[in-house]
Parts: structure tokens; sequence; C-alpha cells
């Protein structure tokens, strides 16, 4: 099946996707509200920033919007804002693979479409580090809001040549992606704290990493210049919004942002991205 596809957010993993879905035979259009972002795509694509371009008879919408912080709380307004775009449609399936804390995609498919489209969460693993191994098509984890949902989900990305993990219920896949990232970001402060430890005692903490690491299961991280970037630092923050409301104490991902935080203050650098 040629489907009409229309990514909404055409930034650092939406224009990937828009290229990659393109490229696979999809009739596309990308949607931006930045025209920069916009003006770009259009070396690829077909895109626009006023969404009443956006054609009729869209197949699946792709939420790609960056999801973001206020003041350490998770913000998916983003999410929201694309949602409101798609009210106007009637799409067989719409997919996001945005970043959201987790109970945000029952809630858009209750509250925002009337439980009247399909709608599953497949968040993207990409990284531009190496969008060989790491890009649009690799492995993905993907959940739906109801059995027809996932079943309209794995027929599209499987027939992009997209490979699926399927989860149920949808929570499992939104609580999949800032896991990995908060288990990461956790690997990353261990090594930092290991850091600190060595350069106290004299030794050399790039001979212990190596040696610690000829050890089948042992697999430390560098410590570079902190964990910067967008998504670790956000993503933790995601995960630990889940707990509170669960009456949970989340010591240890608090401790590792500490530990970041700390080692981050003894450099004289400034911090640089680190791999999500």
């Amino acid at each position: 099946m040629r489907y009409s596809v229309c990514v909404i957010g055409l930034g650092v993993v939406g224009l990937p996707t828009a290229k990659y879905l393109h490229e696979r035979g999809c009739k596309l259009m990308g949607y931006d509200i930045s025209a920069a972002a916009v003006t770009n795509a259009k070396n690829w694509i077909e895109a626009t920033d006023d969404p009443s371009e956006i054609p009729s008879g869209i197949d699946a919408f792709v939420i790609c919007v960056s999801t973001k912080l206020s003041v350490d709380n998770p913000d998916v307004s983003n999410v929201y804002d694309a949602c409101r775009i798609i009210q106007g449609y009637s799409p067989k399936l719409v997919s996001v693979e945005s970043t959201v804390p987790v109970g945000t995609c029952r809630k858009i498919h209750s509250t925002m479409l009337d439980r009247q489209v399909n709608l599953v969460h497949v968040p993207h693993r990409w990284w531009e580090g190496d969008q060989r191994n790491h890009g649009v098509r690799q492995l993905r984890v993907a959940g739906g809001v109801d059995p027809e949902s996932i079943i309209q989900g794995c027929e599209f990305y499987r027939g992009v040549g997209i490979p699926l993990v399927e989860v149920e219920p949808i929570e499992v896949a939104e609580m999949s992606k800032i896991a990995e990232n908060s288990y990461r970001y956790v690997q990353i402060a261990f090594a930092e704290e290991l850091c600190r430890i060595c350069s106290r005692t004299g030794i050399d903490f790039n001979l212990l990493r190596s040696a610690c690491n000829s050890k089948w299961n042992i697999d430390i991280p560098e410590a570079l210049d902190g964990i910067g970037g967008t998504c670790l630092p956000k993503d933790i923050r995601y995960l630990m919004a889940t707990a509170p409301q669960r009456e949970l104490e989340t010591d240890l991902l608090l401790s590792a942002i500490r530990t970041d935080r700390h080692y981050a203050t003894q450099l004289s650098k400034p911090l640089v991205y680190v791999r999500s």
C-alpha cells in the first residue's frame, strides 16, 4: 500500500523520518511551525508551515515534535498542538514518535481524538552520530491504545521496512524510551563518580575503565564533559515524574543528577553532547 503521510515536526528526528518515508514510496507532506525548518525540508520533500495546506485524505500522521522540560517537569505541549491539527482529519493511523511521559498517549486518544482514530506510540531511537546503524530504520518498540491500533501500526511500519517489538499496554512503550535514556544517564553518572574517585586516589581512570571493561558483563562508558544534549537530562526527569504519583522516591535517579552536577562543576570546559 502506498501511504499518504504527514510528518509533523521537521527537526533533528522529524526530517530524517520524513525523508525515509518519502524514499520508501510514501506520498509525503511535512509540516513544521518553523518557516526555516520548512525551507530546509523542501530540499528533499514537500513541506509547509501552513496547516491548511496539509491535504485531505492523509492515511497516517507521524508526530515527531520535540518535547521539553518546564522547571524540571514534563512539557508535552508541542504534542498536543500537533494533535489539534489532526483533529480536522480522519486518518487511519496516528503515530506518536515524540518522547512522552507515561499516560500521555491514552489521554490524547480519549480527550483530543475522541477515540475515533487508531493511535500508536513508536518512540524513536535515532542517533545522529551513526545514522547507518542507528537511523530511522532500526528495531523499535511499538504499543497501541487498543488491538486495532497496533494492527494498523504494525502494518504501516513494517510496510516501510521498520522492524518492531510489539508491547502491551501502550504505557510500556511510553516508559521504554525514558527508561532507556535514564539507564544511560545513570551509567554515565557512575563513570563520572568513578572518575572523580580516581582523581583523588591518583589512579588513571581510562586505564581502570579499560581493565574493568575486559570483563564480559561490564561496559563502563567514558566520562567526558558532563551529560549534555536534550534527550538524557529531559528523559530522566520524565521517568522521575511518574514516581511521585505512586508515592515512590527516586533516590538513585536524583543521585545520578547530583553526581553529574558535581562532576560538571569541577570542569573548566563547557558541556558537550553525549549520545542518547
